[in-house]
């Protein structure tokens, strides 16, 4: 079929389709299935790979090959869906279907694109190991860039995400009476915390990009058992292997185990990518913006191994992630998928068949000193 611009009924109701069906993590079967079907029949060719991830392109000649990856999942919890005042209610509508069916709907509407589009939802990547994004990178050709689909608002560009270190701790102790000096299991866990904390130093915290930041996001047990998991965002130049030297030397009861770890990434003023979402702010009257996240997408991911253009953007107010009152503004919605149509052409217009330098800014955990 030809494509051109996807009507505002057609694109609210992809998106409005996409909140009726619950996709709480390891559970995006159904809305999988549910977009293979609405975009196949909107002229893309669309697959269900083996980890469950959505795989959608369209091809228009010779050119680059960019990825559009957003994600399937969202966090739990059913919310009505439903339109009011100009804004579309539902679970995921930010974070992050709104930013999937805008991808849709500008891969579909890039009459002047050159080359390929792949567009991507990805499977559990509000997990730990964001099982669907790893899948994508070990079994795709790099592409030559990569738009990454997480809530900027419209008018915004996101450079880059602190990295994460998600770290498990358990501990057994022998029974004995309460008033027994001897450290129980559940003051060991406190101590491992403690000892976390002070490993990080008093500026760490979460309200910063270059400093990380910890979270206690569960401690159990009694005076025999206990366990607890710890999460770290970690800045740039981050010294993992330091780091977890310098708490085993302190945490020496109970064993002390990695869970994931994935590094920060960042991406310049000057990327391609950019570059290119910021002119298309710029044509939609928008005056754009940069930010930088002390969260994790799967940007991280990506930006691990693929040495591309890269930068993160999608309509919607990140403050409304997980919100029970989650919702996007359809204008603003609407905003996003012209930006993200512009900047696609954009980018194939400006491509070169060349190896690009490097764009990310990403230190591989094993070499920081």
């Amino acid at each position: 079929m030809t494509r051109g611009p996807v009507d505002e009924t057609t694109a609210v109701g992809l998106l409005r389709g996409a909140l009726e069906i619950p996709s709480p993590s390891y559970h995006e079967a159904e809305l999988a299935a549910y977009l293979v079907d609405v975009v196949r029949k909107l002229g893309m060719a669309a697959h269900i790979d083996r980890v469950g991830n959505l795989v959608a392109s369209v091809e228009n000649g010779d050119g680059p090959t960019v990825m559009l990856i957003s994600h399937l999942d969202t966090v739990p919890g059913d919310l009505p869906v439903f339109s009011r005042d100009g804004r579309l209610y539902g679970r995921g509508a930010v974070d992050a279907k709104g930013s999937l069916a805008a991808m849709i709907c500008a891969a579909l509407g890039t009459s002047r694109f050159r080359g390929r589009i792949v567009v991507v939802g990805a499977v559990e990547e509000e997990t730990p190991k964001s099982r669907g994004a790893m899948e994508i990178r070990a079994t795709h050709a790099r592409p030559d860039a990569v738009i990454v689909g997480e809530p900027s608002g419209w008018s915004s560009v996101v450079l880059g995400y602190k990295g994460k270190l998600d770290l498990s701790y358990r501990v057994t102790c022998p029974p004995t009476h309460p008033s027994n000096p001897v450290e129980k299991a559940s003051e060991s866990a406190v101590a491992a915390w403690t000892a976390l904390l002070d490993e990080l130093g008093p500026d760490a915290g979460h309200g910063a990009f270059d400093r990380p930041g910890a979270t206690l996001c569960s401690i159990t047990g009694d005076t025999t058992v206990a366990e607890a998991e710890f999460s770290i965002r970690t800045p740039v130049g981050f010294s993992t292997d330091a780091f977890l030297a310098r708490l085993g030397d302190r945490v020496t009861k109970g064993e002390l185990a990695v869970v994931n770890a994935v590094a920060a990434c960042r991406s310049g003023r000057s990327d391609p990518v950019v570059r290119a979402l910021t002119a298309a702010i710029r044509a939609q009257d928008g005056e754009p913006t940069m930010k930088v996240k002390t969260a994790t997408s799967d940007m991280n991911t990506l930006a691990e191994v693929w040495d591309v253009p890269m930068a993160a953007y999608g309509p919607g107010d990140s403050t409304l992630d997980h919100a029970d009152d989650e919702h996007i503004v359809i204008a603003e919605y609407l905003h996003g998928i012209a930006v993200l149509s512009a900047a696609l052409e954009d980018i194939a217009t400006a491509w070169r068949p060349s190896r690009p330098a490097r764009h990310i800014r990403v230190l591989p955990m094993k070499e920081l000193t």
